[in-house]
């Protein structure tokens, strides 16, 4: 082996491993901890979680890196273009003779950054058709089941419950968030998410809207509500859903994709249900409408047909001219052959005393006798006709009597089609759908509270009988809203199961 050369140098000789380890720590105690405000570029997350960037300002560049564990409690995600103020110390990475800077403390550089972040983003998922006016959908007029994400212990919820309660109760589903920091964005997406799966697997939770609220704040406590997650489960939802997210000049993504914003979480409860009191006076004036048109309609039937009958003649007048000219016919008649009869008498007397022959004379007496008979039968005939002729032209006079029947048939048809659309209105069919009617003891409608008081006896008509009850004041119970979703209490703070 052979020795090193000899060198008159007086320089301290280092291997490359010591001067990087005096290096480090000559850098890691000169800055050990620093704050730089930098743009982020070549941002790249490794599959272990940690985060590699660089901060770069008009004229020098710094590496940086997040390890997994501060990487998990940012309130934010970084992204390329955004200004930031990294707090950290110095290190050096000996492996490629580079110094870095270990962040352990990542926030944007004040307001205009996160409004212009905000602004790209707005741009680009507006781009992607995610805002647009024909993929929202019409929110129901009186949704039976409303599903609100929230926060649990704000005074949000209660506001919106208290709301529901004023206007319309309604059931209420509760899916228990966060609405601020690091996870939010993904618990709202979830929450979001589930409601719809609900929808399509189990009806006794299946939310018909769903309300995404949150109290009022800054650009950064309001940032989960911007994140792409929660603004495309909000586009995607096949449930109508209302943004309620900060006070009214708050703006957030979500708002943009929501079927309908509403500027406070109040004023959303305002939106998902109408006036129940509104809906009675609304319904109680269709219903006086509607039986005063089906009256007008009877009446004006039962004045035309009056009319009609009016302009008709009576029908014993038309008959009884009819039947005395055929008592007129009949007499004639009856005459015409009395007359007959009697000449041929006196010429049969005629005949019998010239008959020379009792055989002769009877001879000729069958003779004329068949004469006259033939005569008498075709005279008969002849009358007959006659008489025939003129009974059918009686008959064809007797044809009004039959239009008038036909007539009168038909009105009587119009009549009970009339009174069949009267039973299809008939207040009888709301009640068997499930309503009642309560009246008072002189059956009279009880259609307000200040009508009933304490002790009040009243019948109550359901759609097969009548009961009376008497009226008193219901005791004030604790409403207690049904929780859907999982608890907040969780170590990791992430998003639970729901059942």
């Amino acid at each position: 082996m052979s020795e090193p050369a000899q060198t008159n140098s007086n320089v301290t000789e280092y291997t490359v491993s010591q001067i990087s380890t005096a290096l480090k720590r000559a850098v890691e105690s000169a800055f050990a901890r620093v704050r730089i405000r930098g743009e982020i570029s070549g941002l790249k997350r490794a599959a272990s979680g940690h985060i590699y960037l660089t901060l770069k300002d008009e004229k020098s560049v710094l590496d940086g890196v997040i390890w997994r564990g501060t990487a998990a409690s940012l309130n934010f995600d970084p992204e390329n273009g955004l200004e930031t103020i990294a707090e950290g110390r110095i290190t050096t990475y000996a492996a490629r003779s580079r110094y870095q800077m270990v962040i352990d403390r990542l926030e944007p550089a004040g307001t205009g950054a996160l409004l212009a972040l905000l602004e790209e983003r707005k741009k680009k998922l507006g781009q992607e058709g995610l805002f647009d006016q024909a993929r929202k959908l019409p929110l129901p007029y009186l949704p039976s089941t409303i599903g609100v994400i929230t926060s649990p212990t704000g005074a949000v919820f209660r506001d919106i419950l208290h709301r529901l309660r004023d206007r319309f109760p309604r059931r209420v589903l509760l899916w228990p968030v966060l609405v601020q920091g690091k996870g939010a964005a993904e618990q709202i997406a979830a929450a979001i998410d589930g409601f719809n799966i609900l929808k399509t697997k189990d009806v006794t939770y299946a939310a018909d809207l769903l309300i995404v609220a949150r109290g009022g704040g800054s650009v950064e406590d309001l940032w989960a509500f911007n994140e792409e997650i929660v603004v495309r489960a909000a586009a995607n939802s096949k449930i109508p859903l209302i943004s309620a997210v900060g006070h009214e000049t708050d703006t957030t993504l979500i708002d943009f994709a929501a079927d309908k914003r509403a500027s406070t979480p109040t004023a959303a409860a305002e939106i998902a249900v109408p006036v129940r009191s509104d809906l009675l006076v609304t319904l109680a004036e269709f219903e006086r409408q509607m039986l005063s048109a089906i009256t007008r309609n009877i009446a004006e039937t039962r004045r035309m047909i009056d009319i009609f009958a009016r302009g008709l003649p009576r029908p014993d007048a038309v008959i009884g001219d009819a039947t005395q000219h055929l008592d007129d016919r009949i007499e004639t008649i009856r005459r015409v052959f009395g007359t007959y009869f009697e000449r041929n008498q006196v010429a049969l007397e005629e005949i019998r005393f010239r008959l020379v022959h009792p055989h002769e004379r009877l001879s000729r007496a069958r003779s004329g006798l068949s004469f006259m008979t033939k005569q008498l039968a075709s005279a008969g005939n002849t009358t007959l006709k006659e008489n025939h002729h003129k009974w059918g032209r009686w008959t064809e006079d007797n044809r009004i009597e039959k239009l008038l029947d036909r007539t009168i048939q038909d009105r009587h048809k119009n009549l009970n089609s009339l009174s069949m659309l009267l039973e299809s209105y008939s207040y009888h069919r709301v009640i068997e759908r499930g309503f009642a009617v309560i009246r008072d003891l002189d059956r009279r409608p009880i259609t307000r509270s200040a009508q009933a008081h304490d002790g009040t006896s009243a019948t109550v008509e359901f759609s097969d009988e009548e009961r009376i009850i008497v009226i008193g004041k219901t005791p004030n119970k604790t409403n207690k809203t049904p929780t859907a979703g999982p608890s907040k209490k969780n170590s990791d703070r992430k998003q639970g199961h729901l059942l």
